[in-house]
């Protein structure tokens, strides 16, 4: 992270999935930006020095083969020692990464509600109807009211957690995704769910670890067995954090 690591201050190595697009920046992998963000949270306090690592697993480099097979990222390193697997990833940042049990709020209520906000973005996706839209609109709408009554910046309070980590990055594929596939807006009226979103935008911790627009967007053509076009691969990549007009 730009200054030199302080040698008291144990470095974490993440290794994040790259670009399907050019296969060396940052790719839209959500467990790679969630851990990205808490582990940049931990490096701006200066407990620990954090490097970022790339893998085109399209193209796998023969290190990287040969040290973790088929496994893919995220990869998280701490001390020479890899920690494979999403839970395990998550416990090792909570347990053993200095300051890393600070970003883990026990808070159940926002638990709830921001559990199954992906999976209702995944099936509109598929559906693309008014019944699967009014259902993620439904249940942004609850993550916008627990906002709006909890009158804080952040989902728990006034400090960042691991649960903003989590949702920030679906939200943004819910945005980019959402309007490129099944014509889809966050609605406006979701007044607090937007201030929320623009506190989040000016973070670096977002905006360092953000994918490109188009990365997001090659990252579901995959999924649904399509690809980018060569025009849409040679794109500028952008970056769309600007914050809705919202309805006060």
């Amino acid at each position: 992270m730009g200054d030199a690591p302080d040698v008291n201050v144990p470095e974490i190595e993440l290794i994040i999935r790259a670009s399907t697009i050019d296969g060396r920046r940052k790719g839209a992998c959500l467990f790679c930006q969630e851990y990205f963000m808490d582990l940049y949270l931990l490096a701006e306090l200066k407990t620990i020095a954090l490097k970022i690592t790339t893998v085109d697993m399209l193209k796998p480099p023969a290190d990287f083969r040969s040290n973790f097979d088929s496994t893919p990222p995220p990869i998280l390193i701490d001390a020479g020692v890899a920690v494979l697997e999403n839970e395990k990833i998550e416990r090792h940042i909570m347990k053993a990464v200095p300051g890393g049990h600070n970003l883990f709020v026990q808070d159940k209520e926002v638990a709830k509600i921001i559990e199954n906000v992906y999976s209702k973005f995944k099936l509109m996706l598929i559906k693309k109807d008014e019944a699967s839209k009014n259902s993620l609109i439904a249940q942004l709408s609850k993550i916008s009211h627990h906002m709006e009554e909890k009158g804080s910046r952040f989902l728990t309070g006034d400090t960042m957690c691991c649960f903003d980590c989590e949702l920030m990055p679906k939200l943004q594929h819910i945005r980019i995704a959402g309007a490129h596939f099944a014509d889809f807006q966050i609605p406006t009226s979701l007044t607090a769910l937007w201030r929320y979103m623009g506190t989040m935008y000016s973070l670096d911790a977002f905006k360092t670890s953000c994918p490109a627009d188009q990365d997001i967007i090659s990252h579901y053509k995959m999924q649904q067995g399509g690809k980018m076009s060569r025009r849409e691969e040679l794109e500028t990549p952008t970056f769309t954090m600007t914050v809705a007009n919202v309805q006060e």
